[in-house]
């Protein structure tokens, strides 16, 4: 018989600028980490030699990022020896499917206790930095697909257009975005779920601009148009801006995840219960157009529609994803991101998954909403679906 999987609890970091100067920049990403996972087990007075796995994304697995990042934050954070770790990648989707892994593991009987959990330094680890002069994709890639393929920045370029969205559509959902993060921190919506890190005073998210509006948005540049991209994509405007995308993050966060049973066991409440999951692939060139078919495939599998869900999470990697996700799925734009997304509260991408969990646990525990739907598009053509329900 399926054992339930429950989320005991799930914290972030505020958010970092990633690049030198920011606040979590001086900190390298494996202490960042360590940090997270300290505070997940103190918060619930856990022994961590309870743990029988700590699962993490990381997407830049280079430098400072590599030998197993999420290993060596379990030892940074000083947990027994016998507690293992191992670090994945599904791109930007990396801790959300750190998060499926702990769940199915406890739902299979594999495990009782679980912690999923994602790093990304990107002012240490600048974005890139595992391909940098080399080729990632080999002649057999290279010869399905001939024409190449893009960056992500060029995808959301290409969903803009297919979509039809303006650039004043594009800025006007980052100016949503900032404007709901803003006032979700002026409220306090977020102090049950950012933790302290250690030599940081500031316990603010330094991505949010408040002030952010339209006409200030309307000033910047396109970021990825090349004139041999320009050349290619003749049909492309060139619309994306680093306004209307998500911003370049420091970042950690986790989930500490169980069974029922371990929980009750150990005086430890519920706070919500994985409902199902699912994961696809879509086309590397379209490549953020996942989170389409991913959403309407979490949703058969939970055998739920969008007239159950109470709040939505889709990562904001650029605006074109969120818009297009809304464009096709009808779902009502009032439930989506209600604490704005990354566009605001940035992409610390091989933590964002568990990111996006966290703020949507304490959504809907603030709005009493019962069913959650988080999706997250990724590099290469991927996407991740979660349905969570709040105990």
């Amino acid at each position: 018989m399926t054992r339930e999987a429950v989320i005991v609890d799930v914290i972030r970091t505020p958010v970092g600028r990633g690049k030198p100067g920011g606040q979590l920049s001086g900190i390298h990403p494996v202490d960042l980490l360590a940090g997270v996972l300290n505070a997940l087990v103190d918060r619930n007075d856990l022994d961590p030699g309870l743990v029988d796995d700590v699962i993490g994304g990381c997407v830049s697995q280079v430098g400072e990022q590599s030998y197993n990042t999420v290993r060596n934050a379990v030892l940074a954070a000083g947990f027994p020896e016998t507690v293992p770790g191992t670090t994945i990648d599904r791109q930007c989707g990396s801790s959300q499917q750190a998060a499926t892994f702990a769940a199915q593991a406890i739902m299979a009987g594999h495990a009782d206790i679980v912690v999923a959990c994602g790093v990304e330094s990107m002012s240490r680890v600048p974005l890139g930095s595992s391909a940098a002069g080399a080729d990632p994709y080999g002649s057999r890639v290279r010869e399905r697909y001939p024409e190449g393929l893009v960056n992500q920045g060029v995808s959301a370029e290409l969903i803009a257009e297919k979509w039809g969205f303006s650039r004043e559509q594009l800025d006007e959902f980052a100016a949503r975005s900032h404007a709901l993060a803003a006032a979700a921190g002026e409220s306090g919506a977020f102090a049950t779920e950012v933790v302290p890190v250690p030599g940081v005073d500031a316990l603010v998210d330094e991505t949010v601009r408040p002030a952010t509006t339209v006409q200030s948005l309307a000033g910047l540049n396109p970021a990825f148009r090349t004139d041999r991209l320009a050349e290619r994509f003749p049909e492309l405007d060139w619309r994306i801006t680093p306004g209307n995308s998500s911003p370049l993050t420091d970042g950690a966060s986790a989930a500490l995840i169980m069974s029922a049973e371990a929980a009750e066991r150990l005086g430890l409440a519920p706070r919500a219960r994985f409902r199902a999951f699912s994961v696809v692939g879509s086309d590397p060139l379209y490549m953020l157009t996942g989170v389409i078919p991913a959403t309407a495939k979490v949703l058969d599998r939970a055998g739920l529609t969008h007239d159950d869900i109470d709040a939505y999470e889709v990562n904001e990697a650029f605006a074109s994803v969120p818009l297009a996700w809304l464009a096709d799925t009808g779902a009502d734009a009032a439930k989506l991101n209600p604490r704005g997304g990354a566009i605001a509260l940035g992409h610390a991408l091989g933590s964002s998954g568990t990111r996006l969990l966290t703020t949507l646990v304490n959504q809907l525990e603030a709005t009493g909403g019962r069913y959650g739907l988080q999706t997250m598009c990724e590099g290469g053509g991927m996407a991740n679906a979660t349905v969570i329900e709040r105990v």
